[in-house]
């Protein structure tokens, strides 16, 4: 019985692994985060956003069912900034960005729960080009998450950071037609670095841990009325690799997770936003979770500023 408890502790360990900012386990990315105007790189400029939410879910198996005993709260507040220059590469305006996200988690692995705040994962991209036409928007961009946030090597509760490097290309394009409508949608995929601390328990040898890549996607179809829009957003991500260790990948452990440990999900939720004549842009949604395996899951409420500077 004891071996079997150890085996299952060190089985949710793993499956938590690289928790990045513990709101969906494993991503350095709040997915999501991008839906109205997601391929419309504002014109040149300065500009201040900021992501405030809530994040509450259960950690998932690899058939889809609730991990007994697990769950995970999170309150998150991102901040971002982007420039936008006159400087024109291929056509397309330049810029950067940098985000820097702020968590408090609560995170329950079967044990005791534990709650830390921290400083998550930040990312910088010194690459954005954007292109604009009457009724199409589309950018490309380059983002590098850094290893910045907390990470207790042994002790995921305690963990807030990723402890790796990963860099992501990106696509986003979004269409404004003349009735209102907009559709967006902005493109990912997660090339992941190796966690060369992970331990499975404290007190155990480290190991080095190799997430599996993803493909992510955020999402919306929406409506506006003057200055108000509604429609639906969300996000899907797929991981396309197996996490490893040691060069090895994960074996299946039956009622945790499946072999190499490939997390998927699928959100959808509704979107209001509200922009003035300023040109300061609000945003409310609610974003919930399913077809999650392999990965926590649950429901994300959020508030999005967008603000000219």
């Amino acid at each position: 019985m004891r071996t079997k408890k150890i085996v299952f502790a060190m089985s949710l360990a793993v499956l938590a692994a690289g928790a990045a900012q513990a709101k969906e386990g494993g991503d350095q990315y709040p997915n999501g985060a991008e839906n109205w105007l997601a391929g419309a790189v504002p014109p040149p400029g300065d500009y201040f956003l900021n992501y405030f939410g809530y994040y509450g879910g259960k950690l998932r198996n690899g058939d889809g069912d609730k991990v007994k005993g697990t769950s995970v709260g999170a309150w998150f507040d991102a901040l971002r900034y982007v420039h936008t220059s006159d400087f024109r590469i291929l056509g397309g305006n330049w810029g950067w960005h940098t985000i820097v996200p702020l968590v408090h988690q609560t995170l329950d692995l079967g044990g005791p729960s534990r709650s830390t705040s921290a400083l998550g994962d930040v990312t910088v991209s010194p690459f954005i080009l954007s292109w604009h036409t009457k009724t199409w928007h589309w950018a490309v961009a380059v983002d590098v998450n850094l290893p910045t946030g907390k990470y207790e090597s042994g002790d995921p509760l305690r963990s807030v950071g990723a402890n790796y490097w990963s860099v992501e290309p990106v696509f986003a394009a979004t269409w404004m037609g003349d009735g209102g409508w907009e559709v967006s949608a902005k493109f990912m995929y997660n090339i992941k670095g190796t966690n060369n601390d992970f331990r499975p328990a404290e007190g155990a040898p480290k190991m080095d841990y190799q997430s599996g890549d993803e493909f992510h996607m955020d999402y919306l179809v929406g409506k506006r009325f003057g200055e108000w829009g509604v429609g639906l957003s969300g996000y899907y991500l797929k991981q396309l690799t197996d996490d490893e260790i040691d060069g090895r990948k994960i074996a299946a452990n039956p009622g945790v997770w499946s072999a190499g440990r490939k997390g998927e999900v699928f959100a959808i939720g509704p979107s209001v936003s509200y922009t003035t004549k300023g040109g300061v842009h609000f945003i409310g949604q609610w974003q919930r979770e399913t077809a999650v395996t392999n990965r926590f899951g649950g429901d994300k409420v959020w508030l999005k500023l967008i603000l000219p500077l």
